[in-house]
């Protein structure tokens, strides 16, 4: 049995020549999880406010948007929790952002690992975005405070937010694994990212809500994309008690399977992204 010391996580990587499906599943499962918390631990060490990093800025990035849409252009769009409503979409947002940005650069950042041990590759992007995901659970707690503060009852149908966020998990790994693969071979891949994804911002509908979208056209674009689906999902299980009509959701902008066609979306770029990753994977350790 040969042993090899994961650096900087304190765990090590074991080979078993015959080590179960289920064995061996656990085990990378491990690696993901040891990986996850030491990049979320190792991303706030040397802070003065630790992990409030991670709850302070949506906070401010709220605070600025709801001061400037929220109180000046007014964007409520008949909401009585618009607040709430933003800060949903900011938080969401967030951790998409975080989770797709920063996996971008894993494999390269990584290189050393890469090349020293064999394991499954797919670990680097996973654990990176499960990093991101440590995040979100942070940040659903200014959420919670919200949603107490404005003396909203949880409800049962609240359970099928853990379905959307599951999707929301999905969609942000796709779109990292397609990302940091094409990073290795191409490295103007992340400011082209970032180019897009501050365009994705603003397209999709998290500072305003769909009704102020006076083309129909436009909402149908907004909420074939995933995360526009997923995040107005969100919103309607939570503010159920806004009036009828003042958050669109698929259903409602793309007819009763409306949710079908973003998932579809998200199932054919999740398998576009697992091919791009076959196909480079035998090349991987010698580019980065």
């Amino acid at each position: 049995m040969a042993s090899l010391a994961l650096p900087y996580v304190g765990v090590a990587v074991e080979q078993y020549p015959h080590r179960s499906f289920s064995d061996s599943l656990a085990h990378q499962a491990r690696v993901v999880r040891v990986l996850a918390a030491a990049e979320f631990k190792l991303k706030y060490r040397e802070s003065a406010l630790g992990y409030l990093w991670s709850v302070i800025k949506p906070l401010a990035m709220f605070s600025i948007l709801y001061l400037v849409f929220g109180h000046f252009f007014k964007l409520r769009g008949g909401l009585h929790h618009y607040p709430l409503y933003l800060l949903v979409g900011i938080v969401l947002w967030t951790f998409f952002s975080d989770a797709t940005t920063t996996t971008t650069v894993s494999f390269v950042l990584r290189g050393q690992l890469l090349r020293k041990m064999y394991f499954p590759r797919l670990i680097i992007p996973v654990s990176s975005t499960m990093t991101a995901t440590m995040t979100l659970a942070t940040n659903l707690l200014p959420i919670a405070g919200f949603v107490a503060w404005n003396g909203i009852a949880p409800r049962a149908d609240w359970l099928l937010i853990l379905p959307l966020l599951l999707e929301l998990y999905l969609f942000a790994l796709a779109i990292a694994i397609l990302l940091s693969t094409l990073y290795v071979r191409f490295r103007d891949m992340l400011p082209i990212w970032e180019l897009v994804a501050q365009i994705l911002f603003y397209a999709t509908p998290i500072i305003y809500p769909l009704t102020v979208v006076p083309y129909h056209s436009v909402r149908v674009l907004e909420l074939l994309n995933p995360f526009g689906q997923i995040v107005e999902d969100v919103r309607s299980l939570v503010l159920y008690n806004d009036p009828k009509g003042s958050i669109l959701t698929a259903s409602d902008v793309l007819g009763p399977a409306g949710r079908l066609y973003p998932i579809g979306i998200l199932i054919l770029l999740l398998a576009i992204a697992l091919l791009v990753f076959r196909r480079e994977e035998p090349g991987l350790t010698e580019r980065v």
